[in-house]
């Protein structure tokens, strides 16, 4: 597989996904990411019916590409980052607010699941073109 440019500004163009070995590292992170934040939640002694009930939430983030798959991208994005999860955790932690870590354990895990998967990050081309591989047909 041979990755191919992106011209953000051609409206057909084609997104570069990542091939092996490099997709299988990252499908990998996202295996010990899944894993880890699964452990912590269970230690953290959460129910696993707030865990069930809430885990597609981050997904309500594609409700944004009703404005585009350049608005829909950056929401996504956005949500399915291990960057807002963090915060979470360090909000958590500095403010001595225990009660926040289980929503952060179950938002890794979600975003740890996908990249298993292979659902990467959006590029603003298509809600196809991720930087994992090309979803859909």
């Amino acid at each position: 597989m041979t990755p191919v440019t992106i011209d953000f500004e051609k409206e057909n163009s084609v997104a570069t996904a990542v091939v092996p070995p490099v997709a299988v590292w990252l499908r990998l992170e996202g295996l010990a990411v899944a894993t880890l934040s699964a452990i912590l939640y269970a230690q953290n002694g959460a129910g696993w019916w707030l865990f069930v009930a809430l885990w597609l939430t981050p997904d309500l983030s594609f409700i944004a590409y009703l404005a585009g798959p350049r608005v829909g991208s950056y929401a996504y994005n956005t949500v399915h980052s291990y960057l807002l999860p963090s915060a979470l955790v360090a909000v958590a932690l500095l403010l001595h607010m225990p009660v926040l870590l289980p929503f952060a354990f179950l938002w890794f895990n979600h975003i740890g699941v996908d990249r298993l998967l292979g659902y990467g990050l959006k590029y603003p081309t298509a809600f196809g073109d991720t930087h994992l591989k090309r979803v859909g047909r």
